[in-house]
């Protein structure tokens, strides 16, 4: 069948061979050589208007598949394990498992006949305008936290951690089994040691990253001020290391992050299917060896510029400092402080001037250590034994206090012994009162 393009064709050939345009206009039209032109000429004299249809139409490409390897491939992608696969995704796993290769359209088609895969209808969603990129590498990192079965019943629940760089789509995760301040706060870390210090980063108005206004019942917290709140942990950690953190007050405002999170649940969930992992340290290793490394060659972009934006760490940058649980704890007049019920007791070599009723930056270290700082100077302390008060027992008591000592449960005799007067009942009183007065 003719298809427009070649009716476009067939027009300007006529042309060309009744003289009305040159060769070179006519291959110019075409988008052709002029030898290519007069190939055509030639064969439209001898085949009639057929002469611009290609001659391979309608017949089986020389490429095509074997229709032993077509069968193969549905037997294997007809296995519960390959379920839900697309296109993209089974044509990489049979050329890395099976050394089988295909084409991405041409596998589509296949899955299609066989009933194997559904595209989906487009349709026309939103119109939506886009952020722009930032355009060096570590301006701006997302962060982000996803609640998905990714192992599909298979395992323990877990979440994945998502640090995504806005310029260049360039990923660290991991799988946790808590969305804590820690597993968080190793994360960054993690982040900070290999890349450096990130200028600023997105993250949401969770509890762990911003702490809640307090504001009077009927108020609106629309329009207050974040530098007024407590920093929480996460951002005490930040606003040490001199990076910004932004909250973002949707989730499309951190769309990067969140579609990053939509490809993870797709593809990284049929990944850890295919390995065969139940456990965390097996979706981590998973995630390691086969989606990272995809992401990084399949899905980030170079930045408008080359130069990074990522600071190093300086001298005063302890890491094992910042990223810790701190706070302040007073100094009590015999030089010791509590921390989490325990008594502790400041070397006397290590005391000085003002540090007495003063507040002591105390770091609780996530391997479980502590350390305390006064005006950014480290002290040497001790814990302080523990002195668990002993009950004495009846028999050391002195005899004052036995005499004094009371049976358990003794009734009380306060009011033995203690009679009201006999009065008359309220309805001989009664009629005693209204009975006539006698007459003298």
């Amino acid at each position: 069948m003719m298809t427009q393009r070649d009716r476009d064709r067939l027009v300007t050939l006529r042309k060309a061979k009744k003289g009305g345009i040159r060769q070179g206009q006519a291959a110019q039209e075409m988008g052709v050589s002029e030898r290519q032109v007069r190939r055509l000429l030639v064969r439209l004299k001898a085949e009639g208007d057929q002469a611009v249809m290609h001659r391979l139409r309608g017949r089986p490409s020389n490429r095509r598949v074997r229709e032993g390897v077509r069968k193969r491939i549905v037997r294997i992608l007809s296995q519960p394990v390959y379920r839900g696969f697309g296109p993209t995704l089974a044509s990489e796993h049979l050329a890395r498992q099976y050394q089988i290769g295909i084409g991405r359209e041409a596998l589509r088609k296949l899955l299609l006949e066989a009933g194997l895969w559904r595209g989906r209808k487009r349709r026309a969603g939103p119109v939506h305008l886009w952020r722009r990129r930032r355009s060096r590498f570590g301006e701006l990192v997302q962060w982000d936290t996803s609640d998905h079965d990714w192992l599909e019943g298979r395992g323990e629940r877990m979440y994945l951690i998502h640090m995504l760089d806005d310029a260049t789509s360039r990923l660290r995760a991991r799988f946790v089994r808590h969305d804590t301040t820690a597993e968080n706060m190793r994360l960054a870390r993690g982040w900070i040691e290999r890349h450096g210090r990130m200028v600023a980063c997105y993250a949401d108005q969770a509890s762990m990253f911003q702490t809640a206004p307090k504001i009077c019942r009927g108020e609106s917290a629309v329009g207050r001020d974040a530098a007024e709140r407590p920093l929480t942990q996460i951002g005490r950690a930040l606003q040490e290391l001199g990076v910004r953190l932004i909250a973002a007050h949707s989730p499309q405002a951190k769309g990067r992050v969140e579609r990053s999170f939509q490809t993870a649940q797709d593809r990284l969930v049929k990944e850890l299917r295919v390995a065969g992992a139940c456990t965390m340290e097996e979706a981590n290793g998973v995630l390691e060896e086969v989606f990272l490394p995809w992401w990084e060659a399949t899905c980030t972009v170079e930045p408008e510029h080359p130069d990074d934006a990522h600071r190093p760490l300086e001298r005063a940058h302890h890491l094992e400092a910042i990223f810790s649980l701190v706070e302040a704890r007073r100094v009590l007049p015999d030089y010791t402080f509590r921390v989490a019920g325990k008594s502790y007791r400041i070397e006397r070599a290590e005391i000085c001037a003002g540090l007495r009723g003063a507040l002591l930056r105390v770091e609780r270290r996530w391997d479980g250590s502590l350390a305390v700082a006064f005006q950014g100077r480290y002290l040497r302390f001790r814990e302080c034994p523990r002195v668990v008060p002993q009950r004495r027992s009846d028999a050391a008591r002195p005899a004052a206090q036995k005499a004094k000592l009371r049976p358990a449960k003794a009734r009380s005799r306060w009011m033995d012994n203690f009679h009201l007067p006999q009065s008359l009942p309220i309805w001989r009183a009664a009629r005693v009162s209204e009975a006539p007065a006698e007459q003298p």
